[in-house]
């Protein structure tokens, strides 16, 4: 368990995404079955532990130490782990009140990670009944953590998670606690994780891609075949997911390169990317990741009655013409599942523009004209509300496409794409064959407000803002929220805005402050984003679209701040 603990640790405070892929290539090769497959498992969000949840968590810190203290501690540290962890009582020390019920040695059973017939050290050598004796033990496994854990009731959860707590080091208890409590927040993507894999083979990510919803943690065949020890794991899984291709951003110079006459372009669409793989009677819908988010769209999965991988933007609305914005689509995303008025409220459909796969024939290796043939003429067997295809734009050359992409027909676009028409359907990013051209953002002027810790290596600084611009008439102007970002400055500004922050706050509530903010005095951020909703929810009654802090204005007057009249005016 330890050697786990190191990893987070280490992930935790390397920045370089090349120093997080060698700490988990290296862990992989170090480390040994089943622990290393549980780590993967953790690291890519596929370790699935029922019997604990964050509030039974608060409540076992409350039992062992003053809730205001802890209250005060988390507010200062800014991650629940991280806290819990550093003020859990060491082994030895102030022990809970009371002794935990006793526990069994979990057993192997279907389903249940295989980790020794021998008594498990995390038991201390006790098996039957009665409690084992109070021992700090730093042999645990990662094995022995996971099945104690996913074998315990959710009765029996709390008291197995003390247990394992009192026994572990502080960096351990950190790395059980984000175990219990889901996503790890350290900095590592599923995507990044299964890119070190590849790199202990060496193989391609995509194989990697391709292979891993067939699979199942500990991920013993795959570690053996990356490690020249057994053959290839068989696809196993019906209607898998396949690496998508991406686009690279249009960069200074790079239309000069090209021939407009070797492209073809469509317009980019503010949805999200999907795959829609129907095989052998098995429907799913994937995210870009490679995420099954086929729970929260039935109405779309209902109508994939084909044997086939499209590849386009999910959107809702009836099409072609009524397409809703990305704030509708959010009412449906990362729902388990979603009832009848909701799928009536928001109906949703898939634009496609690639055709990935028919009736067992992979059309991958295709040029894009070839495989835009076989999918308009697919498409067109489809249900229409469900299902419609993605139109070429016309254009003569890069000057005319560019007025086009200033002023698209439809709010939601937002730009357009440019796809090489030779150009097959490869993994990854290859620099060439697509291009997004993206509007230019939109920016506002507006006054910081209120200012929140961040977490991880951010949670000793105010980083998460909170900004308004001003509403009202003359005389009885006032600030309204109308977003909150927490990237786009320099580390230097961050040190800047969080001295503002702390010497000028009026209010606190927990880890947020309220800053100073009137005509006369505050902050005034420059605040870029890609476009606006109507919102119930917001006082102002508009919600920005990725905003990011652009610039700071240090040398603008709150006063001189932009109104919500010129938010509105977008909006219409």
């Amino acid at each position: 368990m330890n050697r786990f603990a190191e990893l987070l640790d280490r992930l935790v405070l390397t920045p370089s995404r090349n120093g997080k892929l060698k700490l988990i290539t290296d862990h992989f090769r170090a480390v040994e079955d089943p622990d290393r497959g549980l780590a993967l498992a953790a690291l890519t969000g596929e370790l699935d532990i029922a019997s604990v949840k964050p509030a039974m968590l608060r409540q076992l810190v409350s039992e062992r130490m003053d809730p205001v203290l802890f209250g005060y501690s988390y507010d200062y540290v800014g991650d629940l782990a991280e806290t819990v962890s550093l003020v859990w009582p060491e082994p030895g020390g102030n022990a809970s009140p009371a002794a935990p019920p006793p526990l069994t040695p979990p057993h192997k059973g279907e389903g249940d990670v295989s980790v020794s017939e021998s008594p498990s050290p995390l038991w201390g050598g006790v098996r039957g009944g009665g409690n084992p004796a109070y021992k700090p033990n730093h042999d645990i496994t990662l094995a022995d953590v996971v099945a104690a854990l996913q074998s315990a009731s959710r009765s029996d959860g709390p008291a197995v998670l003390a247990r394992l707590l009192d026994q572990a080091e502080t960096s351990a208890r950190f790395a059980i606690i984000k175990l219990v409590t889901g996503g790890l927040r350290i900095g590592v993507s599923a995507r990044l994780a299964k890119q070190a894999l590849a790199d202990l083979g060496p193989v391609d990510v995509a194989e990697i891609e391709e292979l891993w919803h067939g699979l199942a943690p500990p991920y013993a065949d795959l570690f053996a075949w990356l490690e020249g020890k057994a053959p290839k794991p068989e696809q196993a899984a019906k209607a898998p997911f396949r690496p998508v291709m991406l686009s690279n951003p249009v960069s200074e110079g790079d239309l000069e390169k090209l021939d407009p006459a070797d492209y073809a372009a469509e317009w980019k669409w503010d949805g999200i990317r999907v795959q829609a793989v129907s095989e052998g009677g098995v429907r799913r819908l994937y995210s870009r990741t490679g995420d099954d988010v086929s729970g929260a769209f039935p109405d779309v999965v209902a109508a994939m009655d084909f044997e086939a991988a499209l590849d386009g933007e999910l959107l809702v609305g009836v099409p072609p013409e009524a397409t809703g914005t990305f704030s509708d689509l959010q009412q449906r995303l990362n729902r388990k599942t979603v009832s009848a008025k909701m799928q009536a409220q928001y109906p949703a459909f898939v634009r496609c523009y690639d055709l990935l796969q028919l009736n067992g024939e992979d059309l991958r290796g295709l040029a894009f004209t070839e495989r835009r043939r076989h999918l308009e003429t697919f498409i067109a067997a489809l249900d229409p509300d469900r299902f419609d295809l993605s139109p070429l734009v016309a254009f003569d050359g890069w000057t005319q496409l560019e007025d086009m992409r200033s002023a698209p027909p439809h709010p939601i676009i937002e730009g357009v794409m440019l796809k090489r028409l030779d150009s097959p359907y490869l993994a990854g990013r290859p620099k060439g064959p697509w291009f997004k051209w993206k509007r230019d953002p939109h920016t506002v002027d507006a006054v910081l407000m209120y200012a929140q810790r961040g977490h991880g290596k951010r949670s000793s600084f105010y980083s998460d803002y909170t900004f308004g611009v001003w509403s009202g008439a003359e005389g009885a102007e006032e600030l309204v929220p109308v977003g909150k970002a927490y990237f786009g400055f320099t580390d230097e500004e961050l040190k800047q805005i969080d001295k503002f922050v702390r010497d000028n706050t009026i209010e606190r509530f927990g880890p947020v402050r309220s800053v100073r903010a009137d005509r006369a005095n505050g902050l005034v951020l420059e605040v870029a984003f890609e476009g606006l909703n109507r919102s119930t929810r917001h006082k102002s009654g508009v919600a920005m679209r990725f905003p990011r802090i652009s610039r700071l204005r240090w040398d603008k007057p709150p006063a001189e701040a932009d109104r919500i009249e010129t938010l509105q005016a977008l909006l219409d």
